[in-house]
Order: C-alpha cells, then sequence, then structure tokens
C-alpha cells in the first residue's frame, strides 16, 4: 500500500487533566496522539510541545514502524521532559514519511467520563 498523510501536523488544543476518576492506567486522563504509518518505510516521528509562557520543549522522539499504528500518551512523554498536568499547550508533529495523526483526550475527573477525539491538522507537505 502506497502511504497516505502529510510529514507535518499540529494540534493547537492540549491540556492533561489533573485528576482521574477509575481504575489505571485505562481511566487516568489523559492526552493521547494517535499516529498511523500506512507506508512500507518506518517514521521517525518528533513532537514539539508549546506552551504560553515559556520556549518550546522537544523534541520527543518516537518511532512508528511501518504499517503499524502507535497510540502515545503525551503523559507519559518524558525526554526531555514530563508534560505537566492541569497546563494548555500545543504540539507540533513531524515525521520523516507522510503519516495520519488523530489526538484523543480522556477526561476521567469525574465519574461521568468525557472523551474528546478529532483529526490533526494537517500542514503542506
Amino acid at each position: 500500500m502506497n502511504a497516505i498523510g502529510k510529514k507535518r501536523w499540529a494540534i493547537a488544543e492540549g491540556y492533561i487533566p489533573p485528576t482521574s476518576t477509575g481504575p489505571h492506567p485505562q481511566m487516568t486522563s489523559h492526552e493521547t496522539v494517535c499516529l498511523l504509518n500506512t507506508g512500507p518505510e518506518d517514521a521517525h516521528v518528533s513532537i514539539t510541545i508549546y506552551y504560553v509562557d515559556q520556549p518550546p520543549v522537544g523534541p520527543y522522539r518516537i518511532v512508528v514502524p511501518s504499517e503499524r499504528t502507535r497510540h502515545v500518551r503525551f503523559n507519559d512523554l518524558s525526554d526531555p521532559a514530563p508534560i505537566p498536568t492541569d497546563r494548555d499547550f500545543a504540539s507540533l508533529i513531524e515525521s520523516d514519511v507522510p503519516i495520519v495523526v488523530q489526538h484523543t483526550r480522556l477526561d476521567s475527573r469525574q465519574a461521568e467520563n468525557a472523551l474528546l477525539s478529532t483529526i490533526a491538522f494537517a500542514g503542506n507537505e
């Protein structure tokens, strides 16, 4: 199959809720970036995080094997620095091969959970 997608994506909205309700890790409040690589080559992905009041942090480096998907919780990113909870951020996702990027949030601060999911904004590449 030919690769589909773009090499640059942006998620303008990011927020990791500070608390959770329910069993961990399944119901831990989180932000997730879902990466789909349909192509014949591994995707070498970098994520840069942008904040309101400080310089960008990154890159966080991730490999998505060819013809595979990978779901990465922003909560689990730690190198070069953990992403704090209860703080607004945005992200730029760049790949050396075309990929598809989706953004999902689980907010389980209360028993009535909220789930948000949307396709990221694709750049011109």
